[in-house]
């Protein structure tokens, strides 16, 4: 069987075509994405894991300091309205769904921090093994957040910008049309600081 000049030459076209596409850059779009997407379900793993420790620290707290009920609704409510609000991969580019994601949690940040704030008050609670384990672990988990935030932040920043540059522009005007820049996470300055943990 023999094989014609003309097929080799267009099967060799094919492969150059396929080499020079993705030496271009036409793979870097979707690669960016997927990477953006990835940190985003890291930033809400580590709130996720933030949201499960309160149920525990709430009762700890609960049965040292009964009179402090009001600051323990707040948190129980924030933490509700926290893990009531879920974004996914695909809503990364609304901008106003990211920004009440964020506000639900800076919210849940603030009341945590008050909520830590009280055991000042309660020599016995400071000293509770429980309560100490937990305060450890609420402190190591929101500096998670803040790594996993910086990570987001990062990769939306290359895949905003693959769109918006040359020869990544060319992909998104023509085979990626439907790609959309992702909202940037542009947290408080209060959420920036992770509730503050006293021993």
């Amino acid at each position: 069987m023999a094989i014609s000049m003309s097929s080799i030459r267009g099967g060799f076209c094919a492969i150059l075509l396929a080499l020079t596409v993705s030496g271009c850059g036409y793979n870097n779009i979707p690669t960016f994405e997927e990477q953006a997407k990835a940190k985003w379900a890291d930033v809400q793993n580590n709130y996720q894991r933030r949201a499960d420790l309160i149920p525990n620290l709430v009762a700890t707290v609960q049965g040292y300091a009964k009179q402090e009920k009001d600051v323990l609704t707040a948190v129980v409510e924030a933490r509700a309205k926290a893990t009531q609000v879920k974004i996914d991969a695909s809503q990364l580019t609304d901008p106003n769904k990211l920004k009440q994601f964020q506000d639900v949690q800076n919210q849940l940040s603030g009341a945590l921090g008050r909520l830590l704030a009280v055991s000042e008050n309660y020599p016995d609670l400071k000293s509770n093994q429980n309560f100490l384990a937990l305060q450890s672990q609420l402190e190591g988990t929101e500096n998670r957040i803040t790594v996993a935030r910086r990570d987001y932040i990062e990769a939306v920043r290359l895949y905003n910008t693959e769109l918006k540059t040359f020869p990544g522009l060319v992909w998104a005007a023509t085979f990626f049309r439907s790609n959309k820049p992702m909202a940037e996470f542009a947290a408080s300055d209060s959420a920036q600081t992770p509730p503050q943990v006293k021993f």
